[in-house]
């Protein structure tokens, strides 16, 4: 017999409590971002597939916006972002000390994506220490917030972060969220063992250090992802259901 996954359960409650937000059209400072001449021929390569454009017009982040990409990895959306903030804005290309000695090259990584545009700069901290030169209007992090369940870090690590990201941000700034999802598991033992998260529990996570929930997108949902895979597994990696959440800071 068929039965629902218990994760969508715990969405379609969530839905029905704040509805999914349409998806706006993608702005023409957005457009003009992703075709900056100067991004790497290989990250333009991604874009269709990353649904770049409509991710960031449901991120609201627009022109001279001051902005975090937590957790950047390669730089694929701090290239976009700085193309998009532009030269009255700025981007703090944020990458954990932690990932950072765990992987020296994603220090190298993240030295690259800043040093290709002026209006970026590096900031590594351990993940309980973050915090940045000037208060944010938006912070992003994309298939990341899953890491800061890591065991490598204590018990309290994803609260506690989180809580640091929400000092960080002005009041009415944005978190946009996007993570693989995991099967209900509100002791968030998926990320060690999937790299994934249950989206219920983030959510409530995320709310408990202080963010409103402002909607969800169903740009990345794959209801042919049964959940229980690792996320680099061939028969899923690039293929995964993800979440799009987007909370505020209250004014």
């Amino acid at each position: 017999m068929h039965r629902t996954p218990l994760t969508l359960i715990a969405l379609l409650a969530l839905a029905s409590a704040a509805p999914l937000a349409a998806q706006p059209p993608v702005p023409a400072a957005v457009k003009t971002a992703l075709a900056d001449p100067s991004r790497p021929a290989a990250d333009k390569a991604r874009d269709e597939a990353r649904h770049a454009g409509e991710l960031l017009a449901f991120s609201g982040i627009k022109p001279g916006m001051k902005v975090a990409d937590f957790m950047m990895g390669g730089g694929y959306w701090t290239h976009i972002l700085a193309a998009l903030v532009g030269p009255k804005g700025h981007v703090y290309g944020y990458q954990s000390t932690e990932f950072v000695k765990l992987r020296p090259a994603y220090g190298d990584e993240q030295k690259a994506a800043v040093a290709a545009h002026a209006n970026t700069s590096a900031v590594t901290t351990p993940w309980q220490e973050v915090a940045f030169p000037e208060p944010l209007d938006a912070i992003v992090t994309v298939e990341n917030y899953h890491d800061l369940h890591l065991s490598l870090s204590p018990a309290d690590n994803a609260l506690a972060t989180a809580k640091k990201l929400y000092a960080a941000l002005k009041p009415g700034g944005l978190f946009l969220v996007v993570d693989h999802v995991a099967n209900a598991d509100p002791e968030f033992k998926a990320p060690n063992s999937l790299h994934r998260i249950d989206p219920a529990a983030a959510r409530q996570e995320i709310e408990k250090a202080g963010f409103k929930f402002v909607g969800s997108s169903p740009l990345y949902a794959n209801p042919a992802d049964p959940h229980d895979k690792l996320v680099f597994d061939p028969s899923i990696r690039g293929k995964t259901d993800q979440f799009v959440f987007l909370f505020r800071k209250p004014k």
